[in-house]
């Protein structure tokens, strides 16, 4: 029996009313992850297919929600396998300005025209990608003036995000899911809502507001004024610099805010940084205790790996190229978003997995023709068993310019679009 590719696997319960729908999906997903960067004409070869790509774009029977829940599904049953999965949200604009598609809005400058993708990316905590799980997408009012309504329709998207992934956990008993996010998501309904709800999923978010405490003093203050849990030490190496060694000093300590809302607070403060350096400091908010320096290192941990939504935005950008599809409406835009986050999923899953568990056979991701291809193209001898599944992301990372020498480490997502 003839193995399933991986699109089938993942669109396996995709059910969008028409059996030739179902397989035009699965058929653009294989397309484009095979090359996620070039345009839709350039991706799909011939004139028929480019034509079928875009009249599943236009189908107005398609919801973009129904194009992504199968992997929802499939998401949901990875999550499963996991006694931990941290639930990061994030937003991040789509620039479109001057491509002339109806329907968007103001971005961050009033003379921007595009939208705002709000998803929730599930990883372990070693970081690996385990699928979206939610999204937004909306455009913003094109008129100057609803500027304050848009933001506060806006802040409802973290209070909502955590509700999701409340809802999720009820049908995950053996997991406990971990919301995830950056400092606009320090809000005080956010922590009411979960505290209502009585914290079916545990939060952890970057403190953004020194607020005032109602036994008096300010937050940060408070925190930092008692004995200290110890030090931690890791290596940082932000992108374009050189790794350095970090020491930072932990603090932890449970305080009330306003409105009778108890929370954790850890701060994380850099010692003696190199000359010049802004020192590494971390103040973070959770509902989970933390009365010693392992469990407030877990949740610096867990806090840290926020970063990998940073890098699957960079995959969805950089990699797939979202922001250079020539669609004519908002709703067509959609749908194609949609099906490339399953597929910026899959680049950001195969990188990871190429790092962190290299010596897995390569035909548990890769199928037989496509791990023989690459040889092939390389002019390399076809092996007659599958290879390292490290040694065949290694290859592909070739075809995108990487050369592969000790000093480059492991392939990035640039280099890695050919998959």
């Amino acid at each position: 029996m003839e193995r399933m590719s991986w699109a089938q696997e993942e669109f396996a319960d995709l059910d969008l009313g028409d059996k030739r729908l179902n397989r035009r999906q699965v058929k653009l997903a294989e397309t484009f992850s095979r090359q996620p960067t070039p345009s839709i004409p350039a991706a799909c070869g011939g004139w028929g297919d480019t034509r079928g790509a875009y009249r599943f774009f236009a189908h107005e029977d398609i919801d973009w929600q129904d194009i992504l829940k199968p992997h929802w599904q499939a998401s949901a049953q990875r999550m499963a396998e996991h006694p931990v999965v941290l639930c990061l949200q994030d937003t991040t604009e789509l620039d479109f300005n001057g491509q002339g598609i109806a329907g968007l809005g103001r971005l961050s400058y009033d003379a921007q025209r595009g939208m705002y993708l709000h998803p929730t990316y599930a990883i372990t905590p070693d970081r690996e990608p385990l699928g979206v799980i939610d999204a937004w997408m909306w455009a913003r009012s094109a008129k100057k003036g609803q500027a304050a309504s848009d933001e506060v329709l806006e802040s409802t998207r973290w209070i909502e995000g955590y509700e999701r992934i409340a809802e999720q956990a009820a049908s995950l008993p053996g997991t406990r899911l971990v919301y995830v996010a950056d400092r606009e998501s320090d809000l005080l309904a956010l922590m009411r809502r979960a505290a209502e709800l009585g914290h079916p999923a545990d939060w952890l978010v970057r403190a953004k507001h020194n607020r005032v405490l109602p036994e008096d003093g300010k937050l940060w203050a408070t925190v930092t004024s008692g004995h200290p849990l110890g030090q931690i030490v890791f290596t940082h190496a932000p992108r374009g610099q050189r790794a350095r060694r970090v020491h930072q000093t932990v603090w932890a300590k449970s305080v009330r805010l306003a409105q009778g809302v108890t929370v954790t607070c850890v701060i994380a403060r850099e010692e003696h940084p190199p000359s010049g350096v802004k020192p590494i400091e971390w103040r973070l908010l959770s509902n989970r205790p933390a009365g010693d320096l392992q469990a407030a290192t877990q949740l610096i941990e867990w806090y840290r790996a926020r970063w990998e939504i940073e890098l699957f935005f960079h995959v969805v950008k950089n990699g797939c190229r979202i922001e250079a599809l020539q669609l004519s409406r908002i709703e067509r835009l959609e749908r194609a978003i949609a099906l490339y986050l399953v597929i910026a999923w899959r680049i950001a899953r195969l990188m990871r997995l190429g790092r962190n568990g290299p010596d897995l056979p390569a035909e548990l991701f890769f199928e037989p023709d496509e791990w023989r291809g690459v040889h092939f193209l390389l002019k390399k001898p076809i092996p007659k068993q599958a290879p390292r599944l490290n040694t065949v992301i290694r290859m592909v990372a070739t075809l995108g310019g990487f050369l592969g020498r000790k000093c480059d480490g492991e392939p990035g997502v640039k280099t890695l679009e050919h998959i």
